[in-house]
């Protein structure tokens, strides 16, 4: 293995054995962290799945604009080619 991958095991080993001491040694009783970890956790997890929805909608907005500007691409009337465009520029304003 090389140095700086020994280095980065030693630094990670060295911040989880940090860890496990400030828990084990903190003046709060186990329950108030065990509660203080679930909450932080929870917190996290949401603001991830709150992070994965709105890219997940923007993606889908990009798409149904695209769509909407091949129609309009391929559409025989003026109204449909139009009604088309706009389709694609709401979609545009809604996955910015």
């Amino acid at each position: 293995m090389k140095s700086g991958g020994k280095i980065l095991i030693g630094l990670l080993s060295g911040a989880a054995a940090g860890v496990v001491a400030g828990l084990l040694f903190a003046p709060k009783k186990g329950k108030d962290t065990r509660k203080a970890i679930a909450d932080t956790s929870d917190n996290y997890y949401k603001g991830a799945k709150g992070r994965v929805t709105d890219f997940s909608d923007s993606v889908g907005h990009k798409i149904d604009a695209l769509k909407a500007k091949t129609k309009a691409n391929f559409s025989n009337s003026k109204s449909e080619e139009k009604i088309n465009e706009a389709k694609a520029e709401i979609h545009e304003m809604k996955a910015s």
